[in-house]
């Protein structure tokens, strides 16, 4: 027993690490720190639209190197942001399909909550289904395909990665309702919101 527990506790190290590479701390003027994570290894970040806000955004990678990186697309409506940065042969996070989640499965999310760089909170999914945004695009209301899990969330999680037990991205977190559910954007709404933007495949 005590051997299959010290199995299972290496090979969620190992998945927690590789997920951790592949983060990004967003640093934004005095409002402190937010998350990103890197969609492709040519230097493709995904964070949130509000994590971005007006002012200057420095991201740092888990290497500690620095890049002012260049918003290549925003939309408030869901909350995504494109951020690019001038680097090469960046670790990738791994991209799970999230129309594959059920319902009680084990999710975990990771980011900079209060400050604390690759902070890791575990939790399960509790619903799966959409949700309205504030505003309209095109005079009509905008839902949105959404991930409600457990996971505690806080300020400096925004932007960061929601993995499954795998390590796979499957989405990006991005608010808390009533104090108590997570709210995640799954990762194929990331996927569409960046072929749409680019002209082009997000793979």
């Amino acid at each position: 027993m005590n051997h299959l527990l010290s199995a299972l506790a290496d090979e969620a190290n190992a998945v927690v690490g590789q997920v951790q590479r592949s983060l990004v701390v967003l640093r934004n003027g005095r409002r402190g720190y937010g998350a990103g994570f890197i969609w492709r290894s040519d230097g493709l970040i995904v964070t949130n639209n509000h994590v971005v806000g007006k002012a200057r955004t420095l991201a740092v990678t888990s290497d500690g190197n620095e890049y002012p990186p260049k918003i290549l697309a925003r939309d408030p409506q869901i909350d995504l942001a494109l951020l690019k940065i001038e680097a090469d042969d960046l670790p990738a996070a791994v991209i799970g399909d999230s129309r594959l989640l059920q319902v009680g499965e084990i999710v975990m999310a990771i980011g900079h909550p209060w400050g604390q760089p690759g902070a890791v909170t575990t939790g399960c999914i509790s619903a799966l289904g959409k949700a309205q945004t504030s505003g309209k695009r095109r005079g009509e209301l905008v839902s949105v395909d959404i991930i409600r899990s457990d996971v505690r969330l806080a300020p400096g999680n925004s932007g960061g990665p929601l993995v499954d037990a795998r390590g796979s991205v499957v989405g990006i977190n991005t608010m808390l309702v009533g104090g108590d559910q997570g709210i995640a954007l799954p990762s194929h709404v990331v996927e569409a919101f960046i072929e749409n933007q680019l002209g082009e495949d997000s793979d």
